[in-house]
């Protein structure tokens, strides 16, 4: 939870805010996540608007998971931007009458009396930005298909000879004996 009652509720104050917070057990793809645990960095910067307090930031952490070529451990830093609007809570019925789009309301964050909940929008920052495909490096050869070795490590001369898929050897063998056209 991050107090907002130093920015006052006047449009125009602002302030920069960091912390370290530990990752929840939940911040993955089928590949790559986020170790559970695992220290997350947030720089951000709180701006009081008139329907709220927008929050712009960026969260760094470590991402582990396996290349999806070679199946090696990647680790790598991963840096995820984030900006959200965190509304005023409604006013009572005696307040200002409520939007007639209240299906709209599902999707905005609200302010807990002068707190706000960051952790949904860095959740959602981080696992966005987690890599579907990641790579050991850009030109990974992956491995083999026919024998499953690591192609970086196998070598120039590394083959299996030249193999035709028996659902093709017929046309194959069309192909070298001379016909009558």
């Amino acid at each position: 939870m991050v107090d907002t009652r130093p920015l006052g509720r006047q449009p125009g104050s602002m302030r920069t805010v960091h912390r370290a917070v530990s990752a929840p057990g939940s911040l993955a793809t089928g590949m790559a996540g986020v170790p559970e645990g695992a220290e997350i960095d947030l720089d951000f910067r709180l701006e009081a608007v008139m329907e709220g307090v927008l929050v712009t930031g960026t969260a760094r952490t470590r991402v582990e998971g396996e290349c999806s070529r070679c199946l090696d451990p990647v680790s790598e830093t991963l840096t995820a931007e984030f900006q959200e609007l965190f509304r005023y809570p409604p006013e009572d019925a005696a307040g200002v009458a409520e939007d007639a789009d209240a299906a709209d309301d599902d999707e905005d964050y609200y302010l807990e009396g002068e707190l706000l909940d960051l952790e949904q929008v860095v959740r959602d920052a981080i696992v966005l930005a987690l890599p579907l495909s990641p790579l050991c490096r850009e030109d990974c050869p992956g491995l083999c298909v026919e024998c499953g070795v690591k192609l970086a490590e196998a070598g120039a001369d590394h083959g299996h000879g030249e193999r035709v898929d028996p659902r093709w050897e017929a046309l194959r063998k069309l192909g070298e004996e001379p016909g009558d056209r």
